[in-house]
């Protein structure tokens, strides 16, 4: 065997390699939720948010409204060759606060509690068509006196 032959036989089954190796599912994992064992030190009435905190972490995020409450989020998404990538689970663990910041609720969601929220793109249309903004400036320059400048 020749040395192009072999160098084009490796070659070739490099490819083929790599050709497979891309068509394989990759699974990440974003997020973190605690597991039930840390979970089971929370006492509902008793845990406020900093005992919280220490107990099973900082949150992924919290509520907007007056802090109402920590939400631990993990989502695992599957990607595979040339698709889109598809989250195939996803877990939200929301631990709910009193106005004094006391644990009042634990609560687990999964991906088939979550209703789907369409996402909008609101654009703010103008009247001035299709203008430049050098065209405006300049627009400006004869309307300027210097009565207006001295006012």
């Amino acid at each position: 065997m020749t040395g192009i032959a072999k160098t084009l036989r490796i070659a070739v089954f490099a490819v083929v390699l790599g050709t497979l190796a891309a068509c394989t599912e990759q699974i990440r994992s974003h997020g973190y939720t605690p597991n039930e064992e840390d979970l089971q030190q929370i006492v509902v009435g008793v845990d406020t948010r900093a005992s919280v905190e220490d107990l099973v972490g900082v949150p992924t995020t919290s509520g907007v409204l007056n802090d109402s409450g920590f939400y631990y989020i993990q989502s695992d998404v599957r990607h595979f060759a040339y698709r889109r990538p598809e989250v195939i689970s996803r877990e939200v663990l929301a631990i709910s606060f009193d106005t004094a910041g006391v644990v009042t609720n634990i609560e687990r969601y999964g991906l088939q509690d979550g209703a789907v929220v369409p996402l909008t793109r609101r654009i703010t249309r103008t009247d001035t068509g299709d203008i430049s903004f050098i065209r405006k400036l300049f627009g400006n320059i004869g309307r300027i006196s210097a009565a207006d400048l001295l006012n």
